[in-house]
């Protein structure tokens, strides 16, 4: 597997490269890859079919100027910034495999993501909840998502490491879909931090995905024109 330890200056190149990765990887039967990102500056990201106005508190994300985008995966709404690791994994497809199904994919790739975080000796017991959701004790510290091509798949979240959970609450509305776990937890009772650094997140990924060699070459084109055309447009952030 190949690693791509790669931040890009704005949000909507980040969420570019994700896509640009899987449909690079889906059209040149390319490596797989493990991808690293994070940002210091606040931004929503809306799962793609979700409705702005149901999910996000838009008049206080246009009072303090906080970005609205869309991701191409599924799933629920992240508020995001300093303190939180992005993730990405391009993964083939294979017949008879945990990746030729969602439900299989999901459950394949949570359980390898909770052994490797659980192997940094955390004080409380990590399990994966409704599906997508790395829990701490009883509280979630990381989402994510999966998008599907043919052959190949994306599949991303994010970690929180040291975020700034008081902001959630001021940017983002109670979900309108929720896991049962969750039980109708306001935000802040809701999430926590790993509080632990980006790099040991990193390392323990990649030693479980045996991502050992760096990436060389990488869709730059279509990421510039993804960021472009797509995710910096209202067209596509505010569809919903």
């Amino acid at each position: 597997m190949k690693l791509l330890d790669l931040t890009l200056p704005s949000p909507a190149e980040n969420l570019a490269c994700d896509e640009a990765l899987l449909d690079w990887s889906e059209e040149n039967g390319g490596e797989e890859i493990l991808r690293f990102w994070e940002l210091p500056e606040t931004f929503v990201v809306v799962g793609y079919a979700n409705k702005i106005a149901a999910e996000v508190n838009v008049e206080n994300c246009r009072a303090k100027q906080i970005p609205i985008f869309r991701r191409c995966s599924g799933g629920g709404t992240v508020l995001q910034g300093a303190g939180c690791l992005n993730y990405s994994l391009i993964l083939r497809i294979t017949e008879n495999s945990p990746s030729a199904s969602i439900s299989g994919a999901n459950k394949f790739i949570m359980e390898r993501n909770r052994a490797a975080i659980e192997s940094l000796h955390l004080a409380s017991k990590l399990s994966v909840r409704g599906h997508t959701d790395l829990v701490l004790g009883d509280k979630k510290i990381s989402g994510n998502s999966q998008r599907r091509r043919k052959d190949f798949l994306l599949f991303h979240g994010t970690f929180l490491l040291n975020f700034d959970l008081a902001l959630v609450t001021q940017f983002l509305r109670m979900p309108s879909k929720e896991p049962d776990y969750r039980q109708s937890r306001s935000h802040d009772e809701f999430l926590t931090n790993l509080n632990l650094p980006a790099s040991e997140i990193k390392s323990a990924l990649k030693k479980i995905w045996g991502a050992t060699e760096e990436m060389q070459n990488f869709p730059k084109q279509k990421i510039h024109e993804l960021a472009e055309q797509k995710y910096s447009t209202d067209k596509w952030n505010f569809k919903m």
